[in-house]
């Protein structure tokens, strides 16, 4: 094995990789993974992909994103975003599904195109995959299917705004069923709040912002091994917040205690809270509470 990143840049060369056939479409394929025969050399290769992918695999397969394995289950939906780095781990006999990719040159001057990140899956981690439903699946495969039949048609005008209409029925289907999938954990998500919580107010209590900074949202999903987006989307579910919106309530809350109960000024407050620049941490202030902190202190 290499260690370089082999990068695919087109569907063409992926389809070259894995020794299919020419591609039907130049900017979306979806490939039957029981069908293809990975040459041995590139397998435990590293490649990235300049294309989104969503796949769902079943059996035993094992495949590393980034730096984390994950054995899929049968069922199981993984999204991901143009560059990240996808490791084959073998070629056992079990391994089945299908992977689409999508070039984002078929939706950049689309609806799609421009609020395709408000698909916060494609950033999840491969261990928050989608688990489906047998219900669910039947759905999905429905979508996948008419995509397919669609650009094994001859490219006609309304080729692209029917295979991106299809796509994105598709994407909002995964939108609820993710839904779905986080009603049904609600118990195990809220162990994670609890974490998240905990990690957030012994970090404002640490007395060391004015060193370390703010917490960032990926800071915070470290702490409860989970992907920036997928923390703050379970956050969102189960609070009602964003972890960006649950990090400004805790510090809203702890300069409140400043403003009230000390005589330090308002910019060393902004300075012990992490602040670079106070006035930013005056904006902040006032946008969560509807005043300044000098007005607040003067109120209290």
């Amino acid at each position: 094995m290499s260690n370089d990143i082999i990068q695919i840049k087109t569907i063409t060369q992926l389809h070259e990789l894995i020794g299919g056939a020419k591609p039907k479409h130049p900017l979306i394929s979806i490939i039957d993974y029981a069908k293809v025969e990975m040459p041995t050399e590139n397998f435990h290769q590293r490649f990235s992909m300049d294309f989104y992918s969503i796949s769902l695999k079943g059996g035993e397969c094992g495949v590393t994103y980034g730096r984390k394995h994950f054995d899929f289950e049968e069922g199981v939906m993984v999204f991901t975003t143009p560059n990240q780095t996808i490791t084959i781990e073998n070629n056992n006999e079990s391994y089945s599904g299908w992977g689409m990719y999508i070039h984002p040159d078929l939706i950049r001057n689309s609806n799609l195109g421009q609020n395709i990140n408000t698909y916060s899956f494609f950033s999840y981690n491969a261990v928050e995959a989608l688990h489906l439903s047998d219900e669910e699946k039947a759905i999905v495969l429905n979508c996948v299917n008419n995509i397919e039949n669609e650009y094994n048609q001859y490219i006609d005008n309304y080729s692209q705004t029917l295979l991106v209409s299809n796509l994105e029925l598709l994407l909002n289907y995964c939108m609820r069923f993710f839904g779905r999938q986080f009603n049904t954990r609600t118990n195990h998500h809220q162990s994670i709040v609890a974490q998240f919580e905990g990690y957030l107010y012994d970090y404002f209590n640490a007395n060391s912002l004015a060193e370390k900074g703010l917490p960032t949202v990926q800071d915070c999903a470290e702490q409860v091994n989970l992907s920036a987006n997928y923390l703050s989307d379970l956050l969102k579910k189960e609070t009602g917040k964003t972890a960006q919106e649950y990090i400004h309530l805790v510090l809203i809350d702890k300069a409140k205690t400043l403003l009230i109960n000390s005589n330090l000024s308002v910019k060393e407050i902004a300075y012990d809270l992490g602040f670079e620049y106070p006035h930013y941490f005056s904006r902040i202030f006032k946008s969560k509470t509807g005043q300044t902190p000098i007005v607040y202190r003067n109120a209290n």
